[in-house]
């Protein structure tokens, strides 16, 4: 999968290892996006901390080997890498209990991580590195280049302020939600409305920001953008698990507009890779185009 354009990737925010009842995967949401965006033909790099052990170097040689830039994926002396106990329902739907502090808790950048992110494309970041004062100041430092930002927002209880997601959300060019966020958080911010779609207008309106989208699960996802709306409806698939689906679907829609795919083809696409991600168990399972192009054209028949 390769696109004409390639885009200059770069993600930060949290790495660590999802830890299921049986096994133990490599993730964390902005590492996901990035994964993903290579697989999809751009250049990618992440900026992150572990901690200076074995979780962590083995983090770091699994993300060479895919082909990411690592060199700003920091090693911390005093926290450890990070950790996730992941619980899944019947459904394959996740929760997350996450460890805390942790090495990307305590993300400090130096002048080449800095000029990393300055000479990037698009910045993907997320709510969840803000919970600790340390990653959210350096988060602070890269929103002031002038590079295309994408904010994935990320709730999880308790690890986050209304106030700073508002910030995030005024720095951002994107933002994406699944559909829970967008009521709760325009709840909040008293909007008067209960559909998906009158309240990503009135965070538009809020906020000034004309790009975003809403995930909807197995319903597929909206997307806003320069004004206009565009709806996929899902792809049908026996869920394995939700683990990353939504990162992969960023990743793929993020990737499409910003090579030049017209918005509707752009989000048939990015839902039909974060369905086949569902369909698989873990964060990042290999998925191909002739399999993303096969479950479109059933859809379609």
């Amino acid at each position: 999968m390769s696109n004409i354009k390639k885009l200059k990737a770069v993600a930060y925010g949290e790495v660590l290892w999802d830890v299921f009842v049986n096994e133990r995967k490599i993730g964390g949401a902005p590492l996901n996006v990035a994964m993903r965006m290579k697989t999809l033909g751009c250049e990618s790099a992440m900026i992150s901390c572990v901690g200076k052990d074995a979780d962590g170097e083995t983090i770091i040689d699994y993300v060479k080997s895919l082909g990411l830039e690592t060199a700003a994926i920091f090693k911390s002396e005093e926290f450890a890498t990070g950790l996730v106990n992941v619980a899944l329902n019947e459904q394959g739907s996740a929760s997350y209990e996450i460890k805390y502090p942790s090495a990307w808790d305590k993300i400090v950048l130096n002048d080449s991580a800095k000029e990393l992110a300055a000479n990037a494309d698009v910045l993907i970041y997320g709510s969840l590195v803000c919970r600790d004062e340390v990653s959210r100041n350096s988060l602070d430092e890269l929103l002031k280049s002038s590079v295309y930002k994408v904010f994935d927002v990320n709730l999880r209880k308790p690890h986050y302020t209304y106030e700073i997601i508002e910030h995030l959300m005024n720095s951002a060019d994107f933002i994406k939600f699944n559909d829970e966020e967008l009521l709760e958080i325009t709840s909040v911010m008293n909007s008067p409305f209960s559909s998906l779609e009158e309240n990503m207008q009135f965070v538009a309106e809020k906020t000034k920001i004309k790009a975003m989208c809403v995930t909807r699960g197995k319903d597929g996802a909206l997307l806003m953008w320069e004004g206009q709306l565009y709806e996929n409806n899902g792809y049908p698939v026996k869920v394995a698990d939700t683990v990353g689906a939504g990162d992969s679907f960023l990743a793929a829609l993020i990737t499409s507009l910003l090579t030049g795919k017209e918005p509707q083809k752009a989000i048939d696409f990015a839902c039909a890779v974060g369905a086949l991600v569902a369909e698989a168990p873990g964060a990042n399972p290999e998925i191909s185009q002739a399999g993303i192009e096969a479950l479109m054209k059933r859809v379609r028949a």
